[in-house]
């Protein structure tokens, strides 16, 4: 397309020019002439003749050289029809004009089809059927459609074909009616500071919808505009064609502009300015950093102060500055101390967000070994500095550090300590001196002691000058001896302030002496009747150690004589003994066998034993067959007799306080021996529940303490009122009952009924029963009423009953029955 720059005067002459065509890729040109001429003025025939559309026959005349005309079917193709879009019309626009010489002689009819006729989009190429007029209606849009493929049809009247259909290919010529677009209306880049020209940034790209065949789709880039200017209004370039972005000039530094904004615009026609069409978008390149600035001190002397003993505290606060972007390995940084702590009692830490170092102590420092610390500390950054910076890498600064003296614990050396001392030592014995330290040697203070722990309560310290005497004897048998040592625990404290203290143990080796007798082990033992089948083995307990225990020597008494006339003692070593019968047979029971024990101590020490044997009846295997009988047997007569008499006042106790209970609540009844049963004031009491002498009076029948008169027979006494030591199994004695009306004479000779008719009873215990006498008033005139100081001799009773109480009672059976002997 050939456009006219400028208005401009042609002469009648022809004004000529060459335009040159060159291939990107082959590098192949050509060249064209054109001759510019005045148009003629134009008649109504020219513009008749101009106005002809060019006519499509098929099949068309071919002229051969003989000069005669042929006809010849073969299909063939229509050069294409091209029409340009948006065009103004007006419409309908005639494109072609489509005929058969057939129509000379038959009537016809045309049509076309395909998209853009009969297809979708319908209706924008129309034919007429009668002249074969084909005619666009409306503009076109390359854009949406570039080109369209129809075929021509010719049918007679009654639709038979009579031609081939043809094909008819419109090319829509594209017009610059599109601007070029951005794929993105702001875009983003980043270059680092200190980049070299040449650098590659981003790259930009804009389409167009026009042909990218012909100049209307032909972009070009530039920038337009920079900002900031600084250091260079021409930071960056941009490729035309590709729409790279490179930078062009030195001094890109994120310190001093972080990002730079550019105004990109792209153009079709090849960028010309005249005739192309374009637009802008805006590119965003941010310059990132590197490391090219080390952190600085902001002093050169830093200053703290710690406690002595004190760990994990803050000493001092490193400040630094860096002018890197914050938070990035180039701004973090990394403390180091690089002398003054060759102990490596501080280390330093970097605050995350103040990127500030925090001097702590990690390991305790002593205020009477250093006062002062004076640390060289260095800063740099977590990654190195970028090349070619000719900072130094690192700052570096001391720190001063002073050390604050503190009250120390005071603290007893050795500890523990330990000393060696006899036991048995007697109390007001001086042990030795246990005394403590201050570490404070620059306090003037007092340190006094006190006892903290002394388990047996055996020691005293001095509280001025720390010397630890006896106060009671020293036990190396005393349960609170471990292993030979007792530990006991003193306190040491300072009248600083605030006031310290600390704690010492000392120990104490106890060495043994021979102050514990041997024992006899075990202190019971069982053995047979006879010698054999089998014999006692003993062995001595001493609480004292070698060479104060064992070996050991075994003996039996000189008294009494029946010790060595019926058992004999033989040693099996230094340990053990056997203990023998010496006799035949002895009688089942139970003996008490002293035995002498002496131990190995210098001087030796001796002691009798009694070791408790039981001897017993045993099968052919050496087993006792009757042991129950052998512990009854053990039992003499005076033990049953007191054991009797034990539970016997236990009884009278019990009842003597229920008793006691109910008269400080009966004083008025107790005056009166009888009353009338309606009128009784105990039968209300026993309503009410009133408790006696506690809960071993729930075992007892408490109403027949009433009048005689009322006590129920016991066929109707229910179950559970019965005294615990009544005997259930046999019938009850048929006592003799009180008449309805008794006077102070019948009480008495009831009671005496009664108390011979228990004496004379063989089921009775020997002991005094309630149901007997069950009436106590304010005073009694029979007398004792015990059994065992009645008028009736003991003789008199029948006691072979005894023989079938058991094992327990065959002694009382023996003494008592009615044996001859």
């Amino acid at each position: 397309m050939v456009y006219a720059v400028r208005s401009f005067p042609l002469s009648s002459e022809h004004a000529k020019f060459l335009i040159y065509a060159q291939d990107k890729e082959t590098q192949e040109k050509w060249q064209v002439a054109v001759k510019l001429s005045l148009k003629p003025t134009l008649t109504e025939e020219s513009v008749k003749e101009s106005a002809e559309v060019e006519e499509i026959v098929f099949p068309r005349q071919f002229s051969k050289h003989s000069g005669h005309l042929q006809r010849q079917k073969r299909d063939w193709v229509i050069p294409p029809i091209n029409l340009p879009e948006n065009s103004r019309g007006p419409f309908p626009q005639e494109l072609v004009r489509i005929r058969s010489d057939r129509d000379k002689n038959l009537s016809l009819r045309y049509s076309v089809t395909g998209p853009g006729a009969d297809q979708p989009p319908t209706g924008i190429f129309i034919i007429n059927p009668i002249s074969g007029q084909l005619s666009v209606t409306k503009p076109l849009d390359r854009e949406q459609i570039a080109r369209f493929h129809l075929r021509a049809h010719a049918v007679d009247i009654n639709g038979n074909q009579v031609e081939n259909p043809i094909d008819i290919v419109i090319n829509v010529i594209d017009m610059n009616d599109n601007r070029p677009e951005f794929l993105h209306q702001v875009w983003n880049g980043t270059v680092p500071e200190g980049s070299k020209p040449g650098t590659y940034v981003m790259t930009v790209t804009a389409i167009d919808a026009d042909d990218p065949n012909a100049l209307n789709g032909m972009l070009r880039y530039r920038i337009v505009s920079q900002a900031p200017s600084t250091p260079s209004p021409n930071m960056f370039t941009i490729n035309n064609e590709t729409g790279d972005i490179i930078t062009v000039a030195a001094g890109l530094d994120r310190e001093k502009v972080q990002q730079y904004t550019l105004i990109i615009q792209a153009t079709d026609m090849e960028g010309n300015p005249t005739y192309g069409l374009s637009n802008t978008a805006t590119a965003v390149i941010t310059v990132t950093d590197v490391n090219d600035n080390p952190p600085e001190f902001t002093a050169m002397t830093f200053y703290g102060e710690v406690p002595e003993n004190r760990v994990d505290i803050i000493v001092a606060n490193l400040t630094v500055t860096d002018k890197d972007q914050p938070h990035t390995p180039a701004w973090n940084a990394v403390y180091r101390i690089s002398g003054g702590d060759p102990t490596g009692r501080f280390a330093i830490q970097t605050d995350p967000n103040s990127n500030d170092g925090l001097v702590t102590v990690v390991k305790p420092i002593d205020f009477e070994t250093n006062r002062m610390f004076v640390l060289t500390v260095a800063a740099e950054n977590q990654v190195p500095l970028a090349k070619g910076i000719q900072h130094p890498p690192q700052s570096t600064a001391t720190v001063s550090v002073t050390v604050i003296d503190v009250n120390e614990n005071p603290y007893f050396a050795p500890n523990p300590k330990i000393i060696r001392q006899e036991e048995g030592l007697h109390a007001g014995t001086m042990l030795t001196t246990f005394t403590a330290q201050d570490p404070d040697r620059y306090m003037q203070q007092n340190i006094r002691y006190t006892k903290l722990s002394d388990p047996a309560n055996w020691l005293k310290i001095d509280p001025v000058n720390g010397q630890i005497t006896t106060i009671a004897v020293l036990d190396r048998e005393s349960p609170n001896v471990k292993n030979n040592i007792y530990n006991a625990t003193f306190l040491a404290s300072d009248n600083g302030i605030p006031p310290m203290s600390g704690t010492g143990t000392l120990q104490i080796y106890l060495l043994d002496i021979n102050d514990n007798a041997p024992q006899v082990l075990p202190q019971e033992a069982e053995t047979c009747e006879t010698p054999d089948p089998n014999s006692i083995n003993i062995t001595a307990l001493d609480y004292d150690i070698d060479p104060n225990a064992g070996p050991f020597a075994f003996d039996l008494p000189l008294s009494p004589v029946t010790i060595k006339r019926n058992w004999t003692i033989t040693r099996l070593n230094g340990d053990f003994a056997q203990l023998n019968l010496k006799i035949k047979f002895l009688e089942a029971g139970i003996y008490e066998v002293p035995i002498i024990i002496t131990d190995s101590g210098n001087p030796p020490k001796s002691n009798i034993s009694i070791l408790r044997v039981k001897v017993c009846q045993c099968d052919s295997n050496g087993d006792c067959t009757d042991v129950d009988r052998i512990v009854g047997a053990g039992l003499g007569t005076g033990a049953i007799i007191a054991i009797l008499l034990c539970i016997i006042i236990l009884l009278i106790l019990v009842l003597m306080f229920v008793v006691w209970m109910k008269r400080r609540d009966k004083e008025r009844q107790a005056k009166q021996l009888l009353i009338d049963p309606e009128d009784d004031v105990r039968d209300n009491i026993l309503k009410y529940d009133e408790e006696g002498g506690g809960e071993e009076d729930q075992d007892y029948d408490l109403s027949q303490l009433q009048q005689p008169d009322t006590v129920e027979p016991d066929a109707i006494k229910p179950v559970g009122i019965r005294r615990m030591d009544e005997r259930p199994i046999h019938a009850e004695p048929q006592y003799p009952v009180r008449s309805a009306a008794p006077h102070p004479g019948d009480i008495g000779d009831f009671i005496n009924e009664g108390l011979k008719a228990a004496d004379n009873d063989p089921t009775a215990p020997p002991y005094d029963s309630l149901l007997v006498f069950d009436y106590e008033g304010s005073g009694s005139t029979a007398g004792s009423l015990s059994s065992l100081n009645s008028s009736s001799s003991g003789g008199e009773q029948d006691y072979d009953y005894l023989n079938d109480w058991g094992p327990r009672f065959k002694k009382l059976a023996d003494m008592y029955g009615g044996g001859d002997d």
